[in-house]
């Protein structure tokens, strides 16, 4: 595994391993994304109300970077008309096309109508690929069931301290990607003396030691930085692999909660 490995989808197409977030990430929006990309980070992922997508696109086009060599990740909100929202999102992007577009949260139900939207969306070239985030098994399942589409991916919050093996098990059995959003716990848990520990037989940090957590578990993390150390911090993760022993220590530490100490949605 390396920079450019990559996960298969459901429909074949293929997405980066790691990429970096963008939530509040206002300052030097462009000017980070760029100097990400130019590390060798190849997904980005941004949102309709982040704010960062003007940004994101500038830093795609400054990086030098061909469109189709960017895994671009960005939502819809579960108020929007979600066909009409790709079609402002990919405005402020710049671009003709994303690569996956996903509703941000579910609505009040499931959102069978932004689903629509988006099965839409895709078929007229807008994004190739859709899914869903901060969704239950209970809520996939039902829109799985009422349309018979499987979204490519459920983009969660996702550490050891907080995730869910129903979950896995539901999205591993559908060929369903588990995208890992705040995957260092917002920095609330590195001091953990557990991890400190662990990350420390493999001359690693803390942080290295959750993304590669996340990695050996075949689900796609996409940490937020904007300081060049930590973006090299936070890519300098494949030359390593974390033994049978450590990861079930890892996995020990779950407590089904987020890194804000509040009960994950989705379990």
């Amino acid at each position: 595994m390396d920079p450019n490995s990559t996960l298969t989808l459901r429909s074949g197409n293929r997405m980066p391993v790691l990429g970096l977030g963008t939530w509040m990430l206002n300052r030097d929006t462009a000017g980070t994304v760029a100097e990400a990309l130019r590390m060798g980070y190849r997904m980005i992922d941004t949102s309709g109300d982040y704010g960062t997508q003007p940004g994101v696109g500038d830093g795609v086009r400054r990086s030098g970077l061909a469109r189709d060599r960017v895994y671009l990740v960005t939502k819809v909100e579960e108020d929007n008309d979600s066909y009409a929202a790709t079609q402002r999102n990919l405005g402020e992007l710049g671009f003709d096309w994303a690569d996956l577009m996903l509703i941000h949260r579910p609505p009040r139900g499931t959102g069978h109508d932004l689903w629509a939207g988006l099965i839409r969306a895709r078929d007229d070239g807008l994004t190739r690929d859709i899914g869903v985030s901060n969704y239950s098994v209970g809520q996939m399942a039902e829109l799985i069931d009422a349309s018979g589409e499987v979204p490519a991916v459920n983009q969660v919050e996702w550490t050891p301290f907080g995730c869910s093996l129903e979950m896995y098990d539901f999205c591993r059995e559908r060929k369903i990607v588990i995208q890992a959003y705040s995957p260092l716990t917002r920095a609330q848990r590195l001091d953990d003396e557990r991890l400190k520990r662990i990350a420390a037989g493999y001359g690693k940090t803390p942080a290295q030691l959750l993304l590669r957590w996340n990695l050996q578990r075949h689900v796609a993390p996409i940490p937020k930085a904007n300081q060049r150390d930590h973006l090299a911090e936070d890519i300098d993760v494949f030359d390593f692999e974390i033994s049978r022993d450590d990861l079930a220590a890892l996995d020990a530490l779950n407590e089904h909660a987020s890194s804000l100490g509040q009960s994950l949605e989705f379990v």
